[in-house]
């Protein structure tokens, strides 16, 4: 399991935590923790014991985006392969995502959350594309974006770099719940361990076909998906999914075997 200064990891059941660890610098987006994020991914993707990763930061802020100080003194070096493996995460990690995020969610901290499957916010976060105010263009997370709210949403956000509230992120898709901030943990975790002890076959197939199809045309699409859905219906798990729901029990999945 990985490990990293600005980053702690931790396995609690399927869920693997993966929690920023920067407060005392807003969980800026340096080199070191943007690499570390990555290893903590790849370190979940391969793990068979990992149902599901949870995404949450120490702090009152979650995340405000891109270290200025560091890139004001290095300028780019290895960032830029870095941030454009990290804001594709969620295009190719097979391990669905669920965020948790509170306080402001800024830039490239706005780019974490779009990479996230799920995402859960508290009340009083405050979001906004912001790279416009420092003369810069949102190339590496506006793909993301765009994908979680629509181009001209996005484009909008991006061009205004305003500040929104939780009230319309929850309108245009960028979270999907809003709890009290005494609740966000509880309620991440929750979902996070809902998603992780689902059949880990079925989720694999599912979020293969997710991140294949998205580059194919609709007849490719299609072929994948015949051919992923017989997979499933030719499976232990399928077949003890059907029996537990007739008998009125939670399903043990082979492939959690």
């Amino acid at each position: 399991m990985s490990t990293s200064p600005s980053l702690v990891v931790s396995q609690e059941g399927r869920v693997r935590r993966i929690t920023l660890a920067r407060p005392e610098k807003r969980n800026a987006l340096s080199v070191e923790l943007c690499e570390s994020l990555l290893a903590a991914f790849d370190d979940a993707e391969n793990d068979p014991a990992t149902g599901a990763i949870l995404l949450d930061a120490q702090g009152k802020v979650f995340c405000a985006g891109m270290d200025l100080d560091e890139a004001l003194e290095k300028g780019p070096r290895g960032e830029l392969e870095a941030h454009e493996r990290l804001f594709t995460i969620g295009f190719r990690i097979s391990k669905p995502i669920v965020a948790a995020v509170q306080g402001p969610v800024l830039a490239g901290g706005l780019g974490l959350l779009c990479n996230a499957h799920v995402a859960v916010a508290a009340m009083g976060s405050s979001f906004g594309v912001t790279e416009m105010r420092v003369g810069m263009f949102p190339f590496v997370i506006f793909r993301a974006m765009a994908h979680v709210m629509g181009e001209r949403r996005a484009l909008e956000l991006t061009l205004t770099a305003r500040i929104f509230q939780t009230d319309e992120a929850l309108r245009i898709g960028l979270v999907h719940q809003v709890a009290p901030e005494f609740e966000l943990d509880d309620r991440a975790n929750a979902l996070a361990h809902t998603i992780a002890n689902q059949s880990p076959f079925v989720m694999n197939a599912g979020m293969t076909y997710l991140n294949q199809a998205r580059s194919m045309s609709s007849d490719q699409a299609g072929e994948i998906a015949r051919a992923l859905r017989t997979g499933i219906f030719r499976s232990a798990d399928f077949a003890e999914g059907v029996a537990a729901f007739k008998e009125k029990r939670k399903p043990v999945w082979p492939s959690l075997g």
